[in-house]
């Protein structure tokens, strides 16, 4: 065949070519090749390089070329995820929306992914991701008349154990994710494409692993995909989603044109457009997975976005948080005072919180700009859920001369507020009891440390001095070598430098500190591939010494102790507060870094006397446990993990435990929990992080199994303050649980617009059992349901109480009628 001629000879040359490969062409497959089933994809991050405006123009480039190419060929199939991203297209370009649901309803455009966004699932806290579901498959029912069964993740960098029990709970069947088998830093491979992924509680979910989500489809690179794959055996089958990535843009002709060529060529793939739901039916009939993975889908690199970007991650916990306190003092006053519940703004400051757990927002790797503008929407999330909080507690309160103390967690605690000058001298319940009241000698401040029903509230009024209150005490005392906070349950020992060289359980007299605990390490931390996303391993060989320079003073005594401590890091400087409050075993760090560092890891380090081969990280709904030793490869990929609000290393006798308010990654190496408060990384934003940040960490121990210890709780407290609102009420508890280790997580108005309740209710200690639900609300009935809140069955209701077994890790969602 001869290019180089005019048109006229140069068709004749292609008609002479194409007559003698017809042969060749025209020869079929034998019945052993592979299958492919291939569909187009564009996966359109919503923002990374770029800010989010940016795609707001890249949906409608990427949409529209793609409608172009549907209209060219009636076979070809594309699929896009993320109804965030239709949405950006409905606004800006509505004319291009209805095109796409026109090429929806021919079956060509594939509308499918389950989540409003593909979102971090390492950090996202477990109401959240039932969010993404719950918001997604309604927008695909409501737009497109899709039920949505496959959750489409290809880009998320790992994978959290409780997803299986959410995806079946919310009517999802499968999932497509390829991100696992990035091991370039030498991390164990892993084995399957196609399997059963069992989660914490059991749940499964059949799984479908492409390596990659922009594969190309010529003919070598078609068969490199099926030389290449990992799983050998139980496979005959593949899913192949092609076209441009990351930036969106999709298959171009090409792409297409190749496949048409190639549909049952021999010595190629037989290879057909089908969409993702039609490759997991067909494999289904044939037969479901052979093999199945259990526990977490660990992503074994990209572990600096753990805490790359740590405030967005601290925004992201408090906008969760603020929603859960939003909704149920919104649902409590809709009920007890008629309050109407403002839906329309919860369900939008949601999906804004949604929005910015795209897995290159949340997980800090993104440009500057994506932070500025990020920091300020979620900031207006913040102020918008406490205003509509606050209104909701005060339409429950009256009068002006009492306060009322409010407590959205499912169990009773003491907690130290603040309250109104009125109470310098002293403090009284409704009925009668006093309640412990000091004046902060520096601030000013009135503290009170106030005993708090579950769920519910307790009023206070100002009263008399009384010397004959038995108070309950904190002291900080001065010693020749540091100084030393003590309660009646513990004794820490705090050095000059402000480190905890002893931390004694009164109760058993046993010594909790292997060393010196709250010892801040500096690492350099160069990684070699890509910055903001990952922590090397070899960080540990780069330990900066001499960094820390740090002297501490004893603060105050009384409902709190405290010591202050104030120094460098480095080019950095610190400014702690170590703080110990009467009846408490929570020692905890209130810490301010003005963090100026370039290519520098910060971790604080707690070496315990707890000799135990695997630590606990709370995850989502529950926790996992993971390697403290670096045995085999596997182990050793998990040198930095992510935890939620807490870290423990215990035995069946005793245990210990970091707790934190906005921290994600953590290491445990031997009997050491070292918490990672910062980094600074110089791509794709130069010195990142380096700006004044406000968090508090903590340290706990206890006695006995950890099923039965306040680990959780404590974690829960530490985030989640108690709050004083003017007026009074009769003193409540809305809900209570009888059973330690189940926690309800969220109560809400029903998404149908009913006046039902919503409450989510989880096992969050592997410690299976039956446990009694009570309320104080006149409920006539109660039914299980689906996550998506779809009845299942009646339960039986007495004195609202409701009597349930649990599962280890069990989510269990109630409607309340």
């Amino acid at each position: 065949m001869d290019f180089e001629q005019e048109e006229a000879e140069r068709t004749e040359s292609y008609r002479k070519a194409r007559a003698a490969i017809r042969p060749a062409m025209e020869a079929k497959n034998g019945s052993t090749a592979a299958r492919f089933y291939a569909i187009g994809n564009a996966h359109l991050d919503l923002a990374w390089l770029w800010p989010m405006q940016e795609t707001y123009r890249k949906t409608a480039r990427t949409f529209a070329a793609q409608l172009r190419l549907i209209d060219l060929y009636p076979g070809y199939k594309f699929l896009q995820s993320q109804p965030a991203s239709y949405e950006m297209c409905r606004k800006y370009y509505p004319e291009l929306f209805e095109r796409i649901r026109a090429a929806a309803k021919k079956g060509q455009w594939i509308p499918e992914g389950a989540m409003w966004v593909e979102p971090d699932t390492n950090m996202s806290g477990g109401e959240a991701l039932i969010r993404q579901i719950l918001y997604g498959k309604k927008y695909y029912k409501a737009v497109f008349d899709v039920d949505s069964e496959i959750l489409w993740l290809p880009d998320t960098f790992g994978y959290t154990g409780a997803l299986p029990q959410i995806l079946k709970g919310t009517g999802v069947r499968y999932l497509v994710t390829q991100k696992i088998f990035w091991s370039y830093n030498e991390g164990e491979d892993f084995p399957y494409h196609y399997f059963n992924w069992r989660g914490i509680d059991g749940s499964e979910v059949i799984s479908f692993l492409p390596t990659s989500y922009t594969y190309q489809t010529d003919p070598r690179s078609l068969n490199e995909i099926w030389k290449s794959r990992r799983q050998l055996m139980d496979l005959d089958a593949f899913l192949v989603p092609f076209g441009y990535g990351d930036g969106g843009g999709g298959p171009s002709r090409d792409y297409i044109e190749f496949l048409e060529r190639q549909k049952d060529l021999e010595g190629s793939p037989r290879t057909e457009m089908a969409g993702p739901n039609e490759f997991f039916h067909d494999m289904e009939k044939e037969g479901k997975p052979v093999n199945t993975w259990t526990g977490e889908l660990y992503f074994t690199a990209h572990r600096g976005t753990y805490t790359s970007q740590a405030v967005i991650k601290k925004n992201n916990r408090k906008a969760e948080l603020a929603l859960r306190e939003l909704e149920l003092w919104g649902a409590l006053a809709l009920k007890y005072a008629d309050e109407a519940f403002p839906s329309e703004r919860s369900e939008a400051l949601w999906k804004e919180v949604l929005l910015h757990q795209f897995h290159d927002i949340l997980p800090g790797s993104g440009i500057a700009r994506i932070y500025q503008e990020t920091e300020k929407r979620m900031m207006a999330v913040l102020r918008e859920a406490e205003t509509l909080t606050d209104n909701a507690r005060r339409a429950l309160t009256e009068g002006e001369n009492a306060v009322s103390v409010f407590n959205s967690l499912s169990f009773a605690r003491t907690e130290a507020v603040t309250l109104p000058g009125r109470f310098a001298d002293g403090a009284v319940t409704q009925d009668g009891t006093r309640v412990p009241v000091e004046c902060d000698r520096k601030t000013g401040r009135i503290r009170a440390l106030v005993s708090l029903p579950s769920m519910g509230s307790v009023t206070l009024y100002p009263a008399a001095a009384s010397a004959d209150l038995e108070r309950k005490e904190a002291e900080v005392t001065e010693t020749e070598d540091g100084f030393v906070l003590e309660n009646a349950l513990v004794r820490a020992v705090i050095s000059k430098k402000g480190e905890v060289v002893s931390f004694v359980l009164k109760s058993s007299g046993r010594e909790f500190a292997a060393a010196p605990m709250n010892r801040f390490r500096v690492f350099k931390d160069v990684p070699r591939m890509f910055d903001a996303w990952d922590i090397d391993s070899n960080y540990v060989l780069s330990e900066i010494t001499d960094a820390v320079h740090l002297t501490a003073k004893a603060s105050c005594s009384g409902l709190t102790a405290a010591v202050e401590v104030e120094g460098s890091l480095l080019g950095s400087r610190v400014r702690q507060v170590i703080r110990l409050s009467a009846d408490s075993r929570r020692l905890e760090f209130d810490t301010v870094v003005d963090w100026k560092e370039l290519h520098r890891l910060l971790k604080v380090s707690f070496p315990v006397d707890v000799y135990v081969e695997e630590g606990i990280n709370e995850m989502q709904f529950g926790y996992v446990k993971r390697p403290t030793h670096r045995s085999r490869q596997y182990d050793k990929d998990r040198f930095e993990v992510c935890n939620h609000r807490y870290s423990a290393l215990c035995d069946g006798s005793h245990g210990a435990a970091v707790l934190n308010d906005c921290k994600y990654g953590i290491s445990m190496n031997g009997n050491a929990l070292e918490l990672t408060l910062l980094r600074a990384s110089a791509s794709p934003e130069m010195q990142a992080d380096n700006r004044t940040h406000h968090f508090t960490y903590a340290f706990t121990a206890w006695e006995g199994s950890f099923e039965e210890s306040d680990v959780l709780r404590d974690a829960l407290a530490l985030n989640v303050p108690a709050a004083v609102v003017p007026g009074k009420r009769t003193d409540h508890s809305a809900f209570s649980v009888n059973k330690k280790s189940v926690i309800i997580d969220t109560v809400k108005p029903a998404e149908d617009g009913s006046a039902d309740l919503i409450l989510r209710v989880y096992e969050a200690m592997n410690a299976p059992g039956n446990a009694k639900i009570r309320t104080d609300l006149p409920v006539k009935k109660a039914y299980i349901c689906d996550m998506l809140e779809n009845i299942q069955e009646e339960l039986e209701i007495t004195d609202g109480v409701l009597e349930l077994p649990f599962r280890g890790f069990e989510i269990k969602t109630i409607r309340l009628s």
